[in-house]
This record gives C-alpha cells, structure tokens and sequence, in this order.
C-alpha cells in the first residue's frame, strides 16, 4: 500500500500509459525522479507489459523475453489464476475444470493428483498395483514390452515415497492418499507439494515453450521446455519429466504434431485417461467388426 500523499503502483501505470494526471500531477521519468515510488516501479511502466506497474521481461535478459509468463488480463474468465485449487484442474480455456461427464463435481474428495491416479485403481481401495497400471496402460492399445517397460518406471519410482511406514513395500504398491510425497522438481509445476494444481503455473508453461501460439506443444516445443525447466543437479527430476512427457504424447498422439493444451490439462487431473482406453476399446470393435463383414462376403 502507498504511503498518504504518495501515488500507487496502480496509478502511475495508469498515468504513464493513459497520459492522467493524479492530484494535478502528471508522473514521468523526468518530473518524478525522486519520488520514491517512481524508483520502486522505474522503467517497468515502459516496457513489458503495458499498462502493468512490473516487468515481465528487461532486455539485459533475453531469456525473459524468450520466455514470457502467462499475463492475467482483466476479464479473463480464469480467477485468481495465482492460487492452487485442490479439487479442480482450471485454464483459461476451461476455468472450472474438466465438466465432461460431471467430472469435478464427481471428484471433490479427491486434490488434483489423486484424481490423475484413480484410473489405475478401478477397485477404489487406494492402493495401485502393478498389475492395475499394466492393465490401465494396456487397456490404451500399448504394446506388451511397452506396458510392462512403463509398468516397471512407474512403480518401482514411485512406490516407497507413499508408503504408510519405513520399510520398502515388496510388491511396490502406490497409495494414493500419500501420493503427493512423488513431488519431483524440473517439471510444469502445475503441482504443488500438497498435490493441489496450480493454474498460474499450467499457463506458464505454454504461454513459455508454445511457440506460434499453436495452442498447443509440439515435438520441438517439448524439447525446448524439459531444457528450460530443469533444475540443477536433479537428476531424477529430468529423467521423471523426460518419462511423463514421453508418456503423454504417446498417449496423446497427435495426427499434427501438437499436443493440445486442454488433452494436456486433461492428462493432469486423469480425465482423459479412461476416455482414451473408451477410443482404443471402439477402434478394436469396429476392426472386428469390419474383419467380420469381409469374412462374411462371398
């Protein structure tokens, strides 16, 4: 808060950008040299973005401009995009969540990472098996060395961190209610450390590596953000956001290319994981059928 008497951020932004005067004063880098709000905000009311009493980006960095932030604007549909929502997976595009078949509504007992996991467990008793995720993945149309090579990764990464004691489990179990625990660095940090999503962080990361405003990342993109994310020295952090990335886009598998924001978003909350398995069960039923109807042909 400014002090009595001095401008706010707000109203020196509105003044340089607007040419309005506040208290029959008109602020500038000249008039205004010793102000000492004018010092705080400085040169930021002159570059990026116009009309915000900040900088995104100085051109000292150029890494800032390569990488620009998502910038709220004011009648963007997203609320308070800087805070994490434990039940819902928010965009711009979709600011209360995945509402295809009830999904938030239907999934308020579970934070957002839970909600990524509950495919693999279709008996609901919290814990994930090996056999339930080579099920899951299988039920996608993956290969048998695939599912099991994905299996393995997944299981054997993740059991011991969500294991309700000391002692490794045997069977490398994942339990859902500790899932948060298998936070790892160098990825979107879409989530946090409780397991709630983080939508400021979700738009970041595609307003950053979407090159062309495709609405969505390709190959190229995907390279360029598993380089800028990484953090030093974290070693399982780069090869687990290698992984899932890898992961999604073959789960995704785009006809252009690109992975699409809202499949992506959808691949964080879990909605799109059973509606993928739904795709693969239909194509194989309209191959039967097909092979059927040839065989029948005289």
């Amino acid at each position: 808060m400014a002090s009595p008497g001095v401008p706010s951020y707000a109203e020196i932004a509105h003044s340089q950008t607007n040419g309005v005067s506040n208290d029959d004063m008109t602020y500038s880098k000249n008039d205004n040299e010793d102000g000492d709000v004018f010092k705080l905000v400085g040169r930021a009311i002159h570059e990026h973005p116009k009309g915000k009493p900040y900088a995104t980006a100085i051109s000292e960095q150029p890494v800032t401009f390569q990488r620009q932030p998502y910038i709220p604007q004011p009648n963007d549909p997203l609320l308070d995009s800087g805070t994490a929502r434990a039940t819902l997976a928010p965009s711009v595009q979709s600011p209360h969540g995945t509402t295809e078949g009830d999904w938030a509504r239907k999934h308020q007992h579970y934070t957002v990472v839970q909600q990524h996991a509950e495919y693999w467990d279709p008996d609901h008793d919290g814990i994930i098996w090996p056999s339930d995720t080579y099920r899951g993945i299988r039920d996608w149309g993956w290969s048998i060395p695939l599912s099991l090579l994905a299996t393995f990764i997944i299981n054997f990464n993740l059991s011991y961190p969500t294991v309700p004691g000391f002692l490794p489990d045997p069977w490398f179990r994942i339990w859902i209610d500790r899932l948060w625990k298998d936070k790892h660095g160098s990825d979107s940090m879409s989530y946090d450390n409780e397991g709630r999503f983080r939508p400021q962080n979700f738009e970041d990361f595609f307003a950053k590596y979407d090159r062309g405003q495709k609405g969505g990342l390709d190959i190229w993109d995907l390279g360029r953000a598993l380089k800028g994310q990484r953090m030093v020295f974290d070693f399982f952090g780069w090869s687990a956001a290698f992984f899932e990335w890898l992961a999604t886009y073959l789960l995704l598998w785009p006809e252009d290319g690109v992975m699409r924001k809202e499949d992506v978003r959808r691949v964080f909350d879990g909605s799109i994981f059973q509606k993928k398995a739904d795709e693969y069960a239909e194509q194989q039923k309209a191959k039967k059928g097909r092979a059927y109807a040839s065989r029948a042909i005289p």
